[in-house]
């Protein structure tokens, strides 16, 4: 089994920062990618930032500039450095990750976390 914990949600101010993290954990043999997603109340889930075990990255333009992301491959963990955060920007962020596990064969697997809540309000 897999899991993927996110942290570091939270209720902010416009123009402040947040970092969310998410550490995967299980039967893991490689992580492919880690991405960030989000949804908002009565809109569809977003692609917000990627990252692959390399190091390559994707935003979406509505956060280049302002969101990073970065991930440690030997913790398995995705953080996103989220600053000058917009009411626009308040979403239930989810962790996606593409793993690789090893059980009589090679598999890759899409996992997701359990999101954690961000609020941008004044």
């Amino acid at each position: 089994q897999v899991q993927l914990v996110e942290s570091g949600g939270g209720l902010v101010q416009p123009g402040e920062s947040l970092r969310l993290s998410c550490a995967a954990s299980g039967s893991i043999f490689s992580i492919n990618a880690m991405d960030w997603y989000r949804q908002a109340p009565g809109k569809q889930r977003e692609l917000v930032a990627g990252i692959t075990s390399g190091g390559s990255t994707i935003y979406a333009d509505s956060v280049k500039g302002r969101f990073t992301i970065s991930n440690d491959n030997a913790k398995n963990t995705v953080y996103l450095q989220m600053n000058s955060l917009k009411p626009e920007d308040t979403a239930v962020y989810y962790c996606k990750a593409e793993i690789v596990v090893f059980t009589i064969t090679f598999r890759n697997y899409d996992y997701w976390g359990q999101g954690t809540q961000v609020t941008v309000s004044s």
